[in-house]
């Protein structure tokens, strides 16, 4: 199986790191993503500047643009006659729940591959404190068992596939669940402050203030420490069925039972 990953967190970003170390011992994998962090800036493309493609490291490359540029480069040069089966994106350093899949950069990369018809999965690891330990080696572990037992194959075209992973060990993972994209809110607050010459700036200072009430949501199964799997569907009509996802669940959730 041929891989591609990328990320919003940039090339040298531990989660992604961590993804490529548990993958590339049993796949054929290719690492581009962002020469600098790109979080939060969505379905950016670069159709005003020339891209920029660094080799780093046997199989990693730093691209200067966007996440989605970094798997249009792959996918249109890079490994235009080795095409990945599987686009990779994350591991994410914080959540992408709810309607933040709409921001991310981390769902942007996944989103371009679905785009093209390769099957995709963004990965996020769920962080309630920015200080606590990191726990990139379960959501990596746990991405190696979808990818052993071929979760690509029974998501419909045109849809990725955005995985949330509690930041706890292995060991403390209760499951995994399919899920629906939930809600989550955040303060309006926006902070006006004066620079050294007087000028008005603008900080964004939204915080956030818990999820919409929905036991079939993302954002509860992560919250009740569940490993969250939730199929978004690029174009409306495309086929929901998403049965043999489900009987895929059950098999990873077999793993956790060991």
């Amino acid at each position: 199986m041929k891989l591609l990953l990328s990320n919003d967190d940039g090339v040298n970003a531990p989660g992604i790191r961590e993804l490529y170390k548990e993958l590339s011992g049993d796949f054929t994998t290719t690492m581009i993503a962002p020469l600098e962090e790109r979080s939060t800036t969505g379905h950016s493309l670069s159709l005003d500047k020339p891209l920029r493609l660094e080799r780093l490291e046997d199989n990693i490359y730093g691209c200067s643009g966007f996440p989605a540029d970094c798997v249009l480069v792959g996918i249109g040069h890079l490994l235009k006659d080795a095409r990945p089966d599987v686009v990779i994106s994350g591991i994410n350093r914080g959540a992408n729940l709810g309607q933040d899949l709409y921001y991310s950069g981390t769902i942007a990369a996944a989103r371009e591959a679905a785009f093209h018809n390769i099957p995709s999965l963004a990965v996020s690891l769920v962080l309630e404190s920015i200080s606590h330990p990191h726990h990139y080696k379960t959501a990596a572990t746990f991405i190696k068992w979808c990818l052993e037992l071929e979760m690509h194959r029974y998501c419909p075209s045109m849809t990725l596939i955005n995985i949330n992973v509690p930041n706890r060990e292995l060991s403390e993972i209760k499951g995994c669940k399919l899920t629906e994209i939930g809600f989550r809110s955040y303060s309006e607050e926006v902070h006006a402050r004066l620079d050294a010459r007087g000028r008005e700036y603008f900080w964004i200072a939204g915080i956030y203030e818990g999820f919409m009430d929905n036991s079939a949501s993302d954002c509860h199964a992560v919250n009740e420490g569940y490993i969250s799997i939730t199929p978004h569907a690029l174009i409306d009509r495309c086929n929901k069925d998403y049965t043999s996802l489900m009987n895929l669940v059950g098999k990873l959730n077999a793993k956790f039972a060991r």
